[in-house]
């Protein structure tokens, strides 16, 4: 059993879900996931689309499922892994190189840790920041197209990187409700990336697969192709979109859309007769509304095909159409719709369609809470806390920024506690560090010049 505890958080457009949960590893060297806690509340009016707009009604959100989270487990939670996620989202394809100062000796991994910095200080627009950085093929001198440089002999390293960026506020936005809740950031993570954490084999991966998580404000989609992400995109159409095309289209009220999409929504309108109904309550004193089952099912067929085709298009796009041996994976809450995996099947012409639950979760009561697609994203921020997106690097969030709320730029700080961000209740609770002032290259250049005393040790 792994002693460090990890907490996802994930900020949904309709919900917030907190998952406090620890590694296992049996006698057969597989690892599985104890889901410890979980927390959710619903969350209608504080995040739109993916971003935060009402600071307020998110921190409260996440107060409340921290809480749930908390009391569950019996941890007082210090430390969580974030998702983010928003249609103001891109994926850059940049590249960058380094020239190494001893050429004679093999690149390390600290090399690697060095290209991936000098990449974060990209220059983009004044209103993005850089989220993650993440190596495609990397450049050893003339040697192209190399998929593990460490090891190799080499003056100059270089690679081929997708930047994924978000506006700078939606991402402060995030932070704000963090800090406002006690809590500190250790990784801010794309939410399809730790959906993919949940959901995707390792022979997926490498096959090349698809990635869709449609959740309820945006559908994400990531394409991995021989373990290594290759294409990320954002579309601002999901399962809100659905509740909302029933609620124009059957002419009734919001909350009644979503009930009707979530008890007898299918993206198969043969699956209904033309004369079975559902009678929908009307306004007050007035009478209840007929809804034809086969119209509601007609609508969401039709969103989701649009869904599909943005989908089929972005794979064309990427370069990677015909490629994707491990076809399709659908994962959020839209995935559970009878019929969804026929529909993208039928619309991208890509054979293999399965809709992904979350795997290697150890058997109890809680697990069964998150083993459904609604819950792929919380934990995979779980996850994210024992194994990487890409196990070549390092960090896939910006170490190097600073994380406060009043100041520019903002950014995750990673404090140290005994049991990997929580602790039980019984035990005093621990604050995050202060992050040190950034030195000059004055005061670096004076400390690397002073004699090193012989009895002390850095600690991190």
């Amino acid at each position: 059993m792994d002693e460090k505890i990890v907490v996802g958080l994930d900020i949904g457009s309709t919900k917030v879900c907190a998952v406090a949960g620890r590694l296992i590893r049996n006698n057969k060297e597989q690892e599985t996931l104890e889901v410890l806690g979980v927390g959710e509340t619903n969350l209608t009016d504080g995040v739109a689309k993916g971003s935060v707009v009402n600071v307020n009604n998110t921190v409260n959100a996440i107060k409340r499922a921290v809480a749930d989270a908390s009391n569950q487990s019996n941890l007082n939670i210090h430390l969580v892994n974030v998702s983010f996620s928003g249609s103001h989202v891109t994926s850059v394809k940049s590249s960058g190189s380094i020239t190494r100062s001893s050429s004679g000796d093999e690149v390390q991994i600290e090399d690697i840790d060095h290209l991936l910095n000098d990449m974060y200080r990209t220059s983009i627009p004044a209103d993005k920041e850089i989220i993650h950085v993440l190596p495609m093929d990397f450049v050893v001198d003339n040697e192209t197209s190399v998929n593990q440089p460490v090891g190799r002999n080499g003056v100059k390293l270089g690679a081929d990187f997708q930047l994924i960026t978000a506006q700078a506020n939606a991402a402060r936005n995030i932070r704000k409700c963090i800090l406002r809740n006690n809590l500190a950031q250790d990784t801010m993570m794309l939410s399809a990336l730790a959906s993919g954490l949940a959901v995707l084999t390792d022979e997926e991966k490498y096959a090349g697969v698809a990635l869709v998580d449609i959740g309820g404000g945006t559908t994400e989609m990531a394409i991995y192709y021989r373990n290594v992400l290759r294409h990320v995109a954002v579309f601002p159409w999901a399962g809100n979109s659905l509740t909302s095309d029933i609620q124009a289209g059957c002419k009734i009220l919001p909350n009644q859309a979503e009930l009707l999409k979530k008890k007898f929504g299918s993206a198969n309108p043969g699956e209904y007769n033309l004369n079975e109904v559902v009678a929908v309550p009307g306004l007050s004193n007035r009478k209840p509304k007929d809804v034809l089952l086969k119209n509601v099912a007609v609508i969401i067929e039709d969103r989701l095909r649009e869904i599909a085709a943005l989908v089929q298009a972005e794979i064309i796009r990427s370069g990677y159409d015909g490629k994707l041996l491990g076809g399709i994976v659908l994962t959020g809450g839209s995935a559970l719709i009878p019929g969804v995996e026929h529909i993208f099947g039928r619309v991208t012409g890509v054979e293999e369609v399965r809709v992904g639950y979350p795997e290697h979760l150890e058997p109890n009561g809680r697990a069964d809470l998150v083993g459904d697609p609604a819950y792929a994203t919380a934990v995979g921020l779980v996850w994210a806390g024992y194994k990487t997106i890409d196990n070549r690097i390092s960090f896939i969030s910006d170490p190097n920024r600073a994380y406060k709320e009043d100041e520019q730029p903002v950014g995750p700080v990673r404090p140290v506690y005994p049991t990997g961000g929580s602790t039980p209740k019984s035990q005093p609770s621990v604050k995050a560090p202060e992050p040190e002032p950034k030195k000059s290259w004055f005061d670096k250049l004076k400390e690397a010049l002073q004699p090193t005393r012989g009895n002390e040790t850095d600690t991190y």
